[in-house]
């Protein structure tokens, strides 16, 4: 497993690429609910991440972060369901998943 201060570094990329998601979400109005839920929660769940990242314990950390990652999954859905979203928010969508993926692969 990485070290606690290079997970800290790469959630600080996730985070970053959720605040752009959710900007991108809430400049829009023709967004799914389903959508705007996912990124509201991945909102709150990441503060509850950084949290778990601070105890060190590699089961919570890696729990809380297949739940931020079913989330990314299921906006990422969304997108490639033929939602009529704009490049902005779909491209914004898809960069924070691949943000959360590469977190998860470099976990394991």
């Amino acid at each position: 497993m990485l070290q606690t201060n290079e997970i800290q570094r790469r959630f600080s990329s996730v985070e970053q690429a959720i605040g752009q998601a959710a900007q991108a979400c809430s400049a829009e109005r023709d967004v799914p609910s389903e959508l705007r839920d996912c990124l509201q929660r991945l909102d709150q769940q990441s503060d509850l991440v950084r949290e778990v990242i601070q105890t060190r314990d590699e089961s919570r950390i890696r729990k809380v972060l297949d739940e931020l990652e079913e989330l990314g999954d299921r906006a990422k859905r969304v997108c490639s369901s033929g939602a009529q979203l704009t490049p902005r928010m779909r491209s914004a969508v898809l960069h924070m998943h691949d943000e959360l993926s590469e977190l998860k692969h470099q976990l394991h």
